[in-house]
């Protein structure tokens, strides 16, 4: 007699630290550098990702410009926001960035984040930063990621994941050009 498929269990892997749980989805080095942050999969903090939209929602610049907020955003600040995250691996084409997942290092990028938005045809919230070179990490309302420093505009990856494996194991960003 056959099992019936729909009561088979998934199997558990042994993930990249040793632990047993499902495989993850982000690369070895990337999974260590996340989990010696403090990220673990399901991790969720969405109280701290409302205080976050309501400070930046609140904020208007003395020029006038606000920040946009939308679903993606909070959803990676729930995940993500407040991690200190550094790289145990070398960079592939760079140095691995060391990221601080914080929305407030945008909060005075409210008018520079909307030209981003506006030349993307879309919104665009911040993430966090690069502290060691203050870039300024960001994100549109459809989850795609980018970077903004003083040699110009990046583009990470369609998700936050594919911007933190990008950022994480060095790996050169695309540039955003006019055009």
């Amino acid at each position: 007699m056959q099992a019936d498929p729909s009561s088979r269990k998934a199997p558990t892997l042994p993930t990249q630290l040793g632990q047993v749980g499902p495989p993850s989805r982000f690369a070895a080095p990337v999974d260590t550098a996340l989990r010696t942050a403090g990220w673990q999969p399901g991790r969720w903090d969405i109280r701290q990702a409302e205080i976050w939209a309501d400070t930046l929602r609140d904020h208007i610049s003395p020029a006038g410009h606000r920040h946009a907020v939308f679903p993606a955003a909070v959803e990676a600040w729930s995940e993500f926001g407040g991690l200190h995250i550094t790289s145990p691996a070398p960079g592939r084409q760079l140095a691995p960035a060391t990221l601080h997942l914080d929305p407030l290092h945008g909060l005075h990028m409210a008018r520079t984040l909307g030209d981003l938005g506006r030349a993307l045809g879309t919104e665009v919230a911040p993430l966090g930063l690069e502290p060691d070179t203050h870039t300024l990490l960001a994100l549109d309302s459809a989850g795609r990621a980018y970077a903004l420093d003083h040699t110009g505009d990046w583009y990470l990856g369609p998700t936050v994941d594919h911007a933190l494996t990008t950022l994480l194991t060095g790996t050169t960003p695309v540039r955003l050009t006019a055009g």
